[in-house]
């Protein structure tokens, strides 16, 4: 870092405030329009992974935010870089997720003037971001950098988009460098933890939810604590399975598409639901039909560190404001009781869970993703990571795998497809020595395949599969069900996968039968190269427990009827 004393220009500054902010990785697409922080990365600390498009970018900073707590950082040119951006900065709003999002801006002097690439960044940004600035006084650029950390990771996290003018980055300032951030860890207070103890000691069949973000590794390992502690049964909400280990005894399954219809009873029936960090949006609540709203059923209790979301949706008997790695900390640390009218429930619902998920449903086809989900959880040491993207595909991870250790399960609560090759690079660039396998369907793929060449540039040997069935499933599964044998917009025809790979200098194989899956993925291990493994899926699978003929003939019979 320069010396303070010495004049350095507004793109030098932003530069030392990321490292100042321990910044590590940024995704970026290179543009005119922020020349000079691309000139300010040079020789600095930094690892600058340059991308194929701006929505890749984007989704590996908001995957890092998602890993790590910390804000992700993404830089885009102005204009298209920026519209292109826009899914990531959606996703992290919906995810909860910290991410800096920096543009490039046409220059003071121009705007107003809709001016080539022009665009009105508050404007576009404005209802999905949780702070939009432009900052027009290069002086300034220190303490509104400093301000975008603080209000990516305060209360619920999400996504700020910070807008540079091009002549200002090339201005040269005196203004010192602001401090760190520090994140603020708000914890529950003694009148809190005294009334949750007092419900638990008047229920009889509790239930603990976990979900969102703001957790670590030490508020994953102190809230299975607390959870073994008081024996409670945890759920975890949609696409969160990684916030407690699936192989705990008081495991009993993830709330999301398709869950345990055992677990969906159990949570009807509960007299206290504990909800820790999530906000029970659509997809766990099953659309808003577990719990009722606004006055749940049974007793309620949420915990959240947004104080906005206490109350907005459910009614709590008793909110508690903190995040949810401090609450579990001194959940953990909370007096026993000396009866637990609940002893033993956890164990029969973790039962209920493994019979759910011990065995692979058969399907139609040679390959059978059920099989190959299942011979993953038992092959992949605990600590890989799994990334996905949207798609019906998805379904078979989510019953299948088994997640054992935090921030390990890296996809989109939003279901944002094209999410899978993208949040997989941003794993293997934060954390080279671990496994990486990045899960995704055959539109999914297509919408950021193209990251598949940023892996090959920068070396990492993810494991991408696809996975094939010739249509939009989701969609072609919904149009059979409103509107059935009227296929309309969801065929694919696919180009050859495994020539894709090669074609970008990776690794290429073709499964058509699931007995070929363990020496193609054994393969492309030993490769050391990216690589991508071609599942060759019937269309008829199109979820763990029914096909799309037996959807359309129940469509036809209700009409009919």
């Amino acid at each position: 870092m320069r010396p303070q004393g010495n004049l350095r220009t507004a793109a030098e500054a932003l530069v030392d405030q990321l490292l100042i902010n321990e910044v590590r990785h940024v995704f970026c697409v290179p543009g005119e329009s922020y020349l000079a922080v691309l000139d300010a990365f040079h020789d600095r600390d930094l690892a600058v992974t340059v991308c194929r498009q701006e929505g890749g970018a984007a989704m590996m900073a908001e995957a890092i935010g998602k890993a790590t707590g910390r804000p992700g950082v993404c830089f885009v040119t102005r204009g298209p870089g920026a519209t292109n951006a826009a899914p990531g900065v959606h996703i992290a709003q919906q995810d909860s997720s910290p991410m800096i999002l920096f543009i490039g801006q046409v220059g003071r002097d121009m705007r107003g003037r809709d001016a080539f690439q022009e665009v009105d960044y508050r404007a576009m940004f404005g209802g999905m971001a949780k702070w939009v600035v432009e900052i027009d006084d290069p002086a300034r650029m220190p303490e509104l950098v400093s301000r975008a950390f603080y209000v990516a990771t305060a209360g619920r996290p999400g996504p700020v988009v910070v807008a540079l003018p091009q002549d200002v980055l090339t201005e040269r300032i005196e203004a010192p460098p602001a401090p760190p951030f520090r994140p603020v860890e708000t914890a529950p207070g003694e009148a809190d933890l005294a009334a949750l103890r007092d419900l638990l000691a008047g229920a009889k069949r509790p239930v603990l939810l976990l979900g969102g973000s703001r957790w670590s590794e030490e508020g994953h390992a102190a809230i299975a604590a607390f959870a073994t502690r008081f024996g409670l049964p945890v759920a975890t909400t949609f696409r969160r399975a990684h916030l407690f280990d699936a192989q705990h005894p008081c495991y009993v399954g993830d709330l999301g598409i398709g869950p345990n219809p055992k677990l969906l009873a159990r949570i009807k029936a509960a007299d206290l639901v504990l909800l820790v960090g999530g906000r029970l949006g659509e997809l766990p609540s099953q659309g808003y039909s577990l719990i009722d709203i606004p006055g749940p059923q049974m007793t309620f209790v949420h915990v959240h560190p947004g104080a906005e979301e206490l109350g907005r949706v459910y009614r709590p008997h008793l909110a508690i404001h903190a995040a949810p790695a401090a609450f579990a900390h001194a959940a953990a640390a909370m007096t026993p009781l000396p009866d637990l009218p609940w002893a033993g429930e956890a164990a029969l619902a973790h039962a209920d869970y493994r019979a759910w998920t011990d065995r692979p449903t058969a399907v139609p086809g040679g390959v059978n993703l059920g099989e190959i989900m299942t011979w993953l959880r038992e092959t992949l040491p605990p600590d890989a990571v799994i990334t996905n993207g949207a798609g019906n595909y998805a379904g078979w991870i989510h019953r299948f795998y088994r997640f054992r250790g935090f921030a390990t399960q890296v996809a989109p609560i939003s279901g944002s497809m094209g999410y899978a090759v993208p949040a997989a690079v941003a794993m293997k660039r934060l954390h080279p020595e671990r496994t990486v396998v990045s899960i995704n369907g055959d539109g999914d793929f297509l919408m950021n395949g193209q990251e598949f060449a940023t892996a090959v540039q920068y070396g990492l040997p993810i494991v991408v599969l696809v996975c094939d069935n010739g249509i939009y499933g989701t969609i072609r599964m919904h149009q059979e069900r409103e509107y059935p044998g009227r296929i309309s917009a969801t065929t694919l025809r696919n180009p050859d996968f495994v020539a894709y790979a090669r074609a970008f200098g990776g690794f290429g194989a073709l499964v058509e039968r699931t007995a070929d899956f363990a020496p193609a993925f054994a393969a492309a291990q030993a490769s050391g190269l990216p690589a991508i493994l071609h599942l060759r899926i019937d269309p008829e699978a199109i979820t763990p427990t029914t096909t799309l003929s037996a959807i359309r003939q129940k469509a036809l019979s209700e009409s009919e009827g």
